[in-house]
């Protein structure tokens, strides 16, 4: 029995060494937390290893750890949208705070904000946005166009470049970082 459970212990310890990069850098790329993505890994191993009698060898360890990881990650998304529930004394609340948007005839308030939205109606603005657009590579120049000026469908943009949905929004995001970095460099409002 004790062999068992040293060969056991073995085992595991060779999993961790094996796999633990593997787990961290899918729950890392899952969560965009450090903290969290090592937080599920280790739960993924603590649980592997109370369940270890259950593994019956049909997959391989790998695939059977990764299930367990994909399942933590599920369970952390749960509870965390669980967190966004409000209560209807909390929605009171927000009520309450709301009221500083309106005015005594129940308009909005003119804020900084409001000013914002006439950005695209000066000269100056536009001619920095175009440039801006203009320093980027051909494909997310042609993915800002198309979705914020054309307002095309990002299915049919993935189907004109040929890229996946995933890939589209991938380019989406990083184009509009850096758009957002070069227009704080370049607009002094």
């Amino acid at each position: 029995m004790a062999s068992t459970k040293e060969n056991t212990k073995t085992l595991f310890e060779s999993w961790v060494n094996q796999f633990s990069d593997e787990l961290f850098s899918w729950a890392y790329h899952k969560t965009s937390s450090k903290e969290t993505a090592e937080d599920l890994v280790q739960d993924t191993f603590l649980s592997a290893f109370h369940k270890i009698d259950t593994f019956e060898g049909k997959s391989s360890p790998k695939t059977w750890l990764f299930s367990i990881l994909n399942n933590k990650i599920i369970d952390y998304y749960r509870k965390k949208s669980k967190q966004f529930i409000i209560s209807a004394d909390d929605y009171t609340q927000q009520i309450k705070t709301t009221d500083g948007f309106f005015d005594e005839h129940d308009k909005w308030k003119k804020t900084a904000d409001n000013e914002e939205q006439h950005w695209l109606d000066n000269p100056e603005f536009n001619t920095i946005l175009q440039s801006c657009i203009k320093n980027l590579p051909e494909n997310w120049q042609f993915i800002i166009q198309s979705k914020y000026i054309f307002d095309k469908k990002s299915t049919d943009i993935c189907q004109e470049l040929n890229i996946t949905v995933s890939n589209y929004w991938q380019i989406s995001h990083r184009a509009k970082l850096l758009l957002k970095k070069c227009i704080e460099l370049n607009w002094a409002s």
